[in-house]
């Protein structure tokens, strides 16, 4: 019978087709930055593919694909134990989606200025590399061990993927060329900037605190206008002495204007306290990472 047997798999396909478009995009992106910018400008690269430069350069004989696939195993490896199988996968496929797009992309963006191009380095490549760690997987390097770091101890993927690169840096100032390494650095410090943006600043959760004695009216039009949580906290004047609720709530970057609005028509003296969050576990307000 016509319409008996429906095949339920269009989701999963869509969302394979999702993920390897970012990987993709991201890949042709960083691949763009790396042929078009760093290299006709003899910028030393960052990361693992940094690292696998660095050795190159000191030990010839040592291929840089070499370094760079012997770094990746024990990088993977923790991939595989630490975050989860599907990440796993998505990354072995995206470091050859990344290998394959440095090796086709050719190209040369007229960029003659070092300190112009290693800013629009860094724009292209943090795009990238952002848009590679929106899908459930990454390229390899240290974008894994950024995972790792976010998941277990909540450290921001640009802290991470920064720290690793100064350590790479340093090594290439002391044997190579200090002002292309200095470069280099501006060019990652964008490049973190941009990656922190993608993945995490568009969707970026703002905790509040409000101390008003109008704090039922302004609770009650949150929940309604807002549709979001409040918690109601018990508080003392340090000077007055008397007894004070304090209203607690996160909310989403786009609806701190809302809020604020409210706050102003109910009580134009009242203390507000906007502060910014790393991640936000929870139904409906929760940003973590899907990986």
């Amino acid at each position: 019978m016509p319409g008996c047997f429906r095949w339920s798999g269009w989701p999963i396909l869509m969302n394979i087709g999702r993920n390897m478009g970012l990987l993709i995009l991201g890949s042709l992106l960083c691949a763009l930055a790396i042929n078009g910018i760093l290299v006709p400008h003899r910028f030393v690269s960052g990361g693992v593919t940094g690292l696998a430069l660095v050795i190159h350069y000191l030990f010839p004989f040592l291929s840089v694909a070499l370094v760079y696939f012997l770094a990746n195993v024990p990088l993977f490896i923790a991939g595989w134990f630490f975050i989860s199988r599907r990440f796993f996968i998505y990354s072995t496929v995206g470091m050859f989606l990344f290998a394959g797009a440095i090796a086709w992309v050719d190209v040369d963006i007229p960029v003659q200025d070092k300190l112009l191009a290693a800013i629009l380095a860094g724009l292209i490549q943090g795009a990238g590399s952002g848009i590679i760690l929106k899908s459930m997987g990454s390229a390899g390097g240290t974008d894994i061990l950024s995972v790792i770091l976010l998941q277990r101890f909540s450290i921001r993927l640009g802290t991470t993927v920064l720290g690793f690169n100064i350590l790479v840096l340093s090594a290439a100032a002391l044997f190579f060329s200090l002002e292309d390494a200095l470069y280099t650095l501006i060019y990652l410090y964008v490049s973190t900037k941009i990656v922190d943006l993608v993945v995490t600043g568009l969707s970026q959760r703002k905790a509040i605190f409000i101390i008003s004695p109008q704090w039922e009216k302004i609770s009650a039009r949150i929940l309604s206008e807002i549709h979001r949580g409040v918690t109601i906290l018990r508080g003392q004047g340090a000077y007055s002495t008397r007894e004070q609720q304090i209203l607690y709530t996160v909310v989403t970057f786009q609806e701190v204007a809302t809020l604020k609005q409210i706050v102003r028509r109910e009580d134009p003296n009242a203390f507000v306290v906007v502060s910014e969050t790393t991640e936000v576990m929870g139904h409906r307000i929760g940003n973590q990472p899907h990986w």
